[in-house]
């Protein structure tokens, strides 16, 4: 049986999460090959497939609009597409918005050629609905690591957008204009689906099976639940004065940990939780924050640790926090918890997504009783008072139980069996 794996770039949570997957099941004596629209990293071994040809008259016009921007004849924002004026108007800090053709054809890959299963990761901006589906002769199970397979162009239908000055979040209102390009989008990949019968889904969460089996894009295609993956000798128990030492974190302090690719991300709720630790300011505390972008806290004991892209340190940032804080509105199964609770770290987060399936009150960690700061600042303090309690090298046990390679490729392959392979 040959696997190919498909995602977009070479970095970032689903990337991660699709070669962990990769991992798993090369242990299990599965060839895998992956295929990327670009690869930057001289570690992973895959192949990247070119675009398509610029058609003659569009690479002339394209000449040409260069040309008058350099001879200050037009503005550059003249050369924008459409859809490219539409997501450059969009509000700073919500998710990534992708529209459902490309300039690739993934059939033409020889990787495709040679594989029995197509498994598609995070796949915008690479994957053509139209074209591909129109082509496609291969079984595809598709994993979702977001929304916007199925969505109008949203990576996350998000709900809320900014906070108001009691902590609570704001609703979003979509524009008139979102709401025509989103029916569009939902139009143009209903139809590119309309006649394929060998496409499965699988969804990390049971909350995104749901919103998957609901939509009008894969409502009539089967979804499974196969939680995500992830290598348990790296993030596994360590000893916490080690970790706190590589990292100059203080070891008379309790640490509160938050990571996220983006510190500006709407989704990510960075800003619930520099309200909450604002309000408790608490000198025996510390905020250790990874990822992009300054936290511009007004809390002393902050410790900025930046984009962390070496797996072992991240492992040693979450052994060395007493909590992770992952203050989401809105989110999958996120890689973030999955590597906490391995390396014996309680969570704390609020009740949305797929983070309920993952925390268990009291006993890896604790939810809040709703989406607010007030919620939140309660929800830690509880915490804080009851930090011993918390057994990591349970939590971490459990985890590896439910989030090992192991189990995921040992589910996918089981899924596999289920696929009808094209004998040609």
């Amino acid at each position: 049986m040959k696997v190919l794996i498909v995602n977009t770039y070479e970095s970032g949570g689903a990337t991660k999460a699709s070669f962990r997957l990769a991992e798993g099941l090369r242990s299990n004596n599965i060839d895998v090959s992956l295929l990327l629209k670009r690869n930057s990293s001289t570690s992973i071994d895959a192949e990247v497939l070119k675009p398509l040809p610029v058609p003659i008259i569009q690479y002339v016009k394209q000449k040409i609009g260069r040309l008058l921007v350099k001879l200050n004849l037009i503005h550059k924002n003249k050369l924008l597409s459409k859809a490219d004026r539409f997501v450059k108007g969009r509000s700073e800090g919500l998710e990534l918005f992708t529209f459902p053709n490309s300039s690739f054809d993934i059939t033409t890959s020889e990787l495709y050629r040679k594989a029995d299963i197509i498994n598609f990761h995070w796949v915008s901006d690479f994957l053509d609905y139209s074209s591909f589906f129109k082509k496609n002769v291969k079984p595809v199970i598709w994993t979702l690591h977001d929304m916007n397979p199925f969505s109008g162009g949203e990576h996350y239908e998000e709900i809320y957008f900014g906070m108001n000055e009691n902590g609570i979040p704001i609703d979003r209102v979509l524009t008139q204009n979102e709401l025509e390009v989103i029916k569009s989008i939902e139009t143009i990949k209903k139809e590119a689906l309309s006649s394929t019968n060998n496409l499965t889904i699988v969804s990390p969460s049971r909350w995104l099976a749901e919103k998957a089996k609901t939509s009008s894009v894969f409502r009539n295609f089967q979804v499974h639940c196969i939680p995500n993956s992830l290598n348990t000798e790296i993030y596994k128990l360590r000893e916490k004065s080690d970790a706190r030492e590589l990292l100059d974190i203080p070891q008379d302090k309790k640490v509160i940990l938050f990571v996220a690719e983006s510190l500006t991300s709407n989704r990510k709720g960075f800003t619930f939780l520099k309200r909450a630790i604002e309000k408790l300011d608490s000198t025996d505390l510390a905020l250790c924050v990874a990822g992009k972008n300054k936290s511009n806290i007004d809390f002393n004991n902050t410790i900025e640790l930046g984009v962390i892209k070496d797996e072992y340190t991240m492992s040693m940032a979450y052994a060395a926090a007493d909590v992770f804080v992952i203050p989401s509105l809105m989110d999958n199964l996120p890689n973030t918890v999955l590597e906490s609770l391995c390396c014996g770290t309680p969570v704390i987060g609020f009740p949305i997504g797929g983070i309920p399936e993952m925390i268990v009150n009291g006993e890896n960690g604790l939810l809040a009783s709703e989406i607010s700061v007030k919620a939140l600042v309660k929800t830690i303090k509880e915490f804080l008072l009851n930090s011993k309690n918390y057994n990591r090298e349970a939590i971490h046990e459990s985890a590896v139980k439910k989030y090992s390679l192991d189990v995921q490729a040992n589910a996918y392959i089981d899924l596999f069996k289920t696929v009808k392979v094209n004998e040609n």
